[in-house]
């Protein structure tokens, strides 16, 4: 059975930090790259950041460049966003994704799995 387990979601102030995680089980880790969405209620999904796990490329929104990163740990199929001095325009539902690994591109233009989501409040 594929997963993929969303953790780490919290309320924290303005300036705070949080780092989220996404556990990957029932596919091969290497044959995709994750993408990290978030989404507001009203608004549409956007892609936050995507990396591939293989060669560890990495892509940022503009919005979240220099404050997050994203990581992997290939040994226990994790991804992980660091997200340091947040904002209250983060605050959202987030996602991880993976989709299927391609060298053209970091960010897949289409997922075959997705998790539950993690809710993020950054208060002002």
């Amino acid at each position: 059975e594929v997963q993929l387990v969303e953790s780490g979601g919290d309320l924290v102030r303005t300036g705070g930090s949080l780092r989220l995680s996404c556990v990957a089980s029932g596919f091969t880790f290497d044959d995709y790259a994750i993408g990290w969405f978030r989404q507001v209620p009203g608004k549409e999904r956007e892609v936050v950041s995507c990396i591939s796990p293989s060669d560890g490329f990495a892509f940022y929104r503009d919005s979240v460049e220099g404050r997050f990163t994203i990581s992997t740990d290939n040994a226990k199929n994790t991804v992980f966003l660091q997200m340091n001095s947040l904002e209250p325009e983060d605050t959202a539902v987030y996602y991880c994704a993976a989709g299927p690994y391609s060298d053209a591109v970091i960010c897949p233009p289409a997922y075959d799995y997705w998790g539950q989501g993690t809710q993020v409040t950054v208060s002002s």
